[in-house]
């Protein structure tokens, strides 16, 4: 059984699940804490902790911790926040976009919840037809929180192919829900 940090992570990088559940136990509630202070939502917070652990055992055999696990954790909780927050910016845009044509900022009446949750399934639905190379980038960068070099290495893919996907991504979605504006009104 492993006893000190660096004999945590050298187990965990061969594999040993005792390993992961001493550093899950150990680091679960700090990378809560942390990103239930960021996000706000205990959902959220919950889904990011749990991504990140995830993670954690997914790329345990090149992982490359330069100061501490728990520095290492901090900084995953901060990246996961960011691409949270940037996936969430096309949804939020339209919604903004959707309720200021609708003239009504201050406040969601019924019908304009339901339009509201009509467009995030569309943006959703949208996502899913993506073609599958282009989704895997996408989801790659949003909800894996993967740079661009990631991606490119990880797919052995140039990095301005792994750019130009991103951006035809959020074309295709963005023209998407554009129609789907117009279409409402």
């Amino acid at each position: 059984m492993p006893t000190t940090a660096m004999d945590l992570i050298t187990s965990l990088k061969q594999g040993d699940q005792t390993a992961m559940e001493i550093i899950y136990r150990k680091h679960w509630e700090h990378v809560f804490d942390a990103a239930y202070k960021r996000i706000g939502s205990e959902d959220i917070a919950q889904d990011i902790t749990q991504d990140i652990f995830i993670s954690l055992w997914e790329k345990r055999e090149t992982l490359e911790i330069r100061e501490s696990l728990a520095a290492y954790l901090q900084g995953s909780v901060k990246y996961r926040v960011i691409n949270y927050f940037r996936a969430n910016i096309t949804k939020e845009k339209y919604s903004e976009d959707l309720l200021s044509l609708m003239g009504n900022t201050s406040s969601l009446n019924p019908t304009n919840r339901l339009t509201v949750k009509e467009i995030n399934q569309e943006l959703d639905q949208a996502i899913a037809e993506l073609p599958e190379r282009m989704r895997q980038i996408f989801s790659m960068s949003r909800k894996q929180e993967k740079s661009n070099n990631e991606i490119s290495e990880e797919l052995n893919l140039s990095i301005q192919t792994v750019k130009n996907q991103l951006t035809a991504a959020l074309k295709i979605i963005r023209k998407r829900l554009a129609y789907l504006t117009m279409f409402f009104f």
